[in-house]
């Protein structure tokens, strides 16, 4: 079992990506293992800890095809159907409210008063 080199927050030497600049970048891990670790220091608590993958064993990132692109559309149309009312939001239905906005805060009927 061999232990990864750990570096210092913004001392890794170049040829070496997190998964966020691999994809900046327009790449991906491609299967390979964690090369290094990168760790910031923190007051009183654990450091922070990034995971660096070596950039020219990257493989470039695999086009969208329609088919996805369609599953990717499905799948975001069905977060802007709200569950109580079934109608289209127009926006992606929070996770913490469950339902629409004028669902979940539906406004009170005005009780008028005969004089």
């Amino acid at each position: 079992m061999s232990a990864l080199p750990v570096y210092t927050w913004r001392l890794a030497p170049d040829g070496y990506a997190t998964r966020r600049q691999l994809r900046a970048a327009g790449l991906r891990p491609g299967g390979q293992d964690v090369a290094a670790q990168l760790e910031r220091p923190r007051y009183r608590r654990a450091p922070l800890v990034a995971y660096l993958y070596r950039v020219d064993l990257a493989k470039p990132v695999r086009p969208m095809t329609p088919g996805r692109w369609a599953a990717l559309e499905k799948a975001n149309r069905a977060r802007r159907i709200c569950p109580q009312c079934r109608t289209d939001a127009g926006y992606v239905i929070p996770a913490s409210l469950g339902t629409c906005v004028s669902c979940a805060y539906p406004e009170p009927t005005a009780s008028v008063r005969s004089a």
